[in-house]
């Protein structure tokens, strides 16, 4: 599983490491990992001896990773050239050992500052996981003019300009082909619109592993993690041993919805689906195997696990039908229309799980905020939308995240989205994906992280790097399946 922490935690473990350790060591064990990096990088567009590597170098201990980084490749025979945000503040020691090594050193503001001829690499080591608020004027006019060049840009830390803690971009910030972080990932790695400037992340390891928290902030599930989490039925298994889940969904303006949440309920595995509401007809046309009942959802029949709100429309029917699922002591998921219908106390007082899945534009109705601040400020608005309706919610979108209604549980992020996921129908797909595993008997945060990883994996397999529609999606959830078990 890969992990991230606060920069308040990583800076308490990074001093602890320290008082135990020569002054420096830490520092030079972050150099030589960023080195060792940017040597990999700069020998797959030919060999590090005789490249020009460009340091942008702020104050503080990310300037001096990248100075003591570039004195490294300096002396393997790289032409390296530091500039100075700050000259009177930059590391001392660093730039002692970049001019030391064959180094050059001059002020950003300088009138010759621009190196002329080619540049084969940018590194980043500006503001790293201290700055705040996006980048200075005078740096970001700076990181523009080599961005231009075309060459790779490689951050120390974080790119500089981005929220570490948040994933926020509060301004300019640095759009970097790879990240190579210390000790930990920090969220802003890993969460939208911060994660799209980090590109490749490349994780040292510098010692901090004891003495970081067993807790952390941030989880993304990895194959073995999802493979140890998927219900593989045995052989005393039957249909309501591996779970049925009840899917009301669709309207006479939305049949598609409930073919596209029934469908993905049963490559999801569920033992069998049983579905209420006005679409019976185009699901069996469909899927035959399908249980079919006109309503309420409470006369149904037996089901593990609900899911409700796709394509419902907001009449009365579906008023009492949100209603009525919202009232069995069975987990409940409610996406789409049924998002617009719930009652903040209705939920919080279900002593069954509730399972909310919306995009950014549903999420902000129930926050009653903006679109735009819920898609700057992802990780906010999850914790906050699982704490005020003390559900676990999935967020869906660039980076899908997960969050518990229960202080403390770190939020997962979804490794695996893609933006051809971006589609219509894909949501009503991964809504009875991750319903078939509520019912299945995983927990609601397990349930919504898989479903979203097989839904992610999924879209991979069926679009091939080009488009794809919601059906390819459901029709392609065993292949991932069957990709996590490998």
């Amino acid at each position: 599983m890969r992990t991230a922490y606060s920069v308040e935690t990583v800076r308490a473990a990074e001093r602890a490491l320290m008082a135990r350790l020569p002054d420096g060591a830490l520092m030079q064990r972050a150099a030589a990992g960023l080195a060792a990096a940017c040597g990999d990088l700069l020998r797959r567009g030919g060999r590090v001896y005789g490249s020009r590597v460009v340091l942008l170098v702020g104050s503080g201990d990310n300037g001096g990773d990248a100075l003591y980084a570039g004195a490294r490749l300096a002396r393997r025979g790289a032409g390296v050239r530091a500039l100075l945000t700050s000259p009177d503040r930059a590391h001392p020691g660093g730039v002692a050992a970049l001019r030391a090594a064959g180094g050059r050193v001059a002020d950003a503001g300088s009138a010759d500052a621009f190196p002329a001829g080619r540049v084969d690499l940018v590194v980043d080591g500006i503001t790293g996981i201290g700055g705040r608020g996006g980048l200075r004027p005078e740096a970001a006019a700076l990181v523009r003019a080599f961005e231009a060049t075309g060459a790779p840009v490689v951050a120390v830390d974080l790119p500089s300009g981005v929220e570490a803690d948040t994933g926020e971009v509060l301004g300019d910030a640095v759009r970097a082909d790879a990240t190579v972080t210390f000790g930990a990932y920090k969220p802003g790695l890993l969460v939208d619109p911060a994660a799209d400037r980090a590109g490749a992340l490349h994780l040292v390891d510098i010692g901090l592993g004891d003495e970081l928290p067993d807790v952390p902030d941030l989880e993304a599930l990895q194959y073995a993690d999802v493979a140890a989490l998927l219900p593989v039925p045995g052989g005393e298994s039957d249909k309501y041993r591996r779970g049925v889940v009840g899917v009301v969904a669709g309207s006479a303006r939305y049949p598609g919805a409930a073919v596209l949440a029934v469908a993905g309920a049963l490559r999801g595995g569920a033992g069998a689906v049983r579905y209420v509401g006005p679409g019976a007809a185009a699901v069996i046309a469909r899927y035959p195997e399908t249980l079919v009942h006109a309503g309420p959802p409470s006369k149904a029949g037996r089901v593990q696990a609900w899911v409700v709100g796709p394509g419902l429309g907001d009449g009365t029917e579906a008023v009492s039908a949100v209603a009525d699922v919202l009232a069995a002591a069975v987990p409940v998921l409610v996406d789409a229309d049924g998002l617009r219908l719930l009652d903040v106390s209705t939920v919080r007082s279900r002593t069954a799980p509730t399972v909310l899945t919306p995009h950014a534009g549903e999420a902000a109705a129930l926050l009653g905020v903006a679109r735009e601040e819920v898609e700057a400020g992802r990780l906010a608005a999850v914790r906050e939308l699982a704490a005020r309706y003390r559900a676990t919610v999935l967020l869906k979108g660039s980076t899908t995240l997960v969050a518990a209604g229960t202080e403390g549980t770190p939020v997962r992020v979804n490794p695996t989205g893609t933006a051809w996921l971006a589609t219509a129908g894909s949501g009503d797909v991964l809504s009875g994906l991750t319903g078939s595993l509520l019912a299945a008997g995983l927990a609601p945060r397990d349930a919504a992280s898989v479903g979203a990883y097989l839904h992610g994996l999924a879209a991979r397999h069926a679009s091939g790097g080009g488009p794809v529609a919601a059906q390819d999606v459901a029709d392609a959830v065993p292949a991932a399946w069957r990709d996590v078990r490998a």
